[in-house]
């Protein structure tokens, strides 16, 4: 597939090895030979196991939980392969962690996806590819170019297909005032109308439903978010909606972060399915009926392929 040029390698630290597996497979190549690992006192160490001079190397990982070890083994990683001399290192980041602490909200507040831009950049990545981040203006405060993949075209056409016999009796939900442009392109694709819950968040990870704006009565809804945390937005929105006359509830993400009480609140919630995308690793004890994943390891392999060739990686979605 890859058919001239310098050489590609592609390379993974302990995240998401599953996803770098199914790049690689697109491309038709294999993954790198290297080791990330601990040593006793818990500092990460690195060895990369064969040549990278000249190569253009992407690194795969996501920075999710546990997420400082997932950046140290980044920020690592790129430094290793900086200082062996590659061509071009691309930080293939498909989950951005801190990226939801992107401004000031109160006095004295840090903006840390500021800082964790820096430290990539600091540590020798020459460019990002990464999808849906949380809020789309991160990508200015990256000082090299960050290529922006979106998920929603994935999840569209899985609900299209889902719908397809019954569009008139089906709604696309924004879980919140902030979810808005997301809910409406996602709608525009699907060609359905849209709707919009209404909440104030009293507290960090609080979520209260106070209207629903919209008709969503004897209607299919599917919520849309770009992630779900806690669960306690979309499981509070799903009720709403429920007991606002949903026939079914549907809800969507691209990054199922599920930390906490998440699965058990998903379980027991009135959602009939939760379709996620795998930027985030499931683990086993996740893996809930509730719940179907979708990959995009095919879409992050297109990109790096047109990222190698020099060529246009937005009209992926065009």
């Amino acid at each position: 597939m890859i058919a001239h040029g310098k050489n590609i390698k592609i390379f993974t630290a302990n995240s998401n090895p599953a996803f770098a597996q199914g790049i690689a497979e697109y491309l038709g190549t294999t993954i790198g030979k290297s080791e990330v690992g601990k040593f006793s006192d818990g500092e990460i160490f690195v060895n990369i196991g064969e040549t990278v001079r000249g190569s253009d190397v992407f690194v795969v990982q996501s920075t999710c939980s546990p997420v400082n070890d997932n950046i140290m083994e980044l920020l690592i990683m790129i430094d290793a392969f900086k200082r062996a001399s590659a061509g071009r290192i691309t930080a293939v980041i498909p989950y951005f962690g801190y990226a939801r602490q992107d401004r000031k909200a109160k006095a004295r507040d840090p903006i840390s996806a500021k800082l964790v831009a820096d430290l990539i950049a600091t540590a020798g990545a020459d460019r990002v590819l990464t999808m849906d981040l949380h809020a789309p203006q991160i990508q200015g405060f990256f000082n090299v170019p960050v290529d922006h993949l979106l998920g929603m075209p994935v999840l569209s056409r899985y609900y299209k297909e889902k719908f397809k016999d019954s569009k008139e009796e089906t709604v696309v939900v924004s879980p919140d005032l902030g979810s808005v442009t997301r809910a409406r392109g996602f709608a525009q694709k699907i060609d359905v109308p849209i709707a919009i819950v209404d909440k104030r968040r009293p507290k960090a990870n609080v979520s209260e439903v106070m209207n629903i704006i919209g008709d969503i009565k004897d209607k299919n809804v599917i919520l849309v978010d770009d992630m779900i945390d806690t669960a306690g937005t979309i499981v509070n929105s799903a009720q709403a909606l429920r007991d606002r006359g949903a026939k079914q509830v549907f809800a969507c993400c691209t990054h199922a972060v599920l930390s906490g009480p998440a699965i058990e609140r998903i379980e027991n919630s009135v959602i009939d399915e939760l379709v996620v995308l795998d930027t985030v690793p499931l683990p086993e004890e996740k893996r809930i009926a509730k719940i179907k994943t979708l990959s995009v390891a095919n879409v992050f392999g297109e990109a790096i392929e047109r990222i190698y060739e020099d060529l246009s990686v937005s009209t992926l979605f065009v």
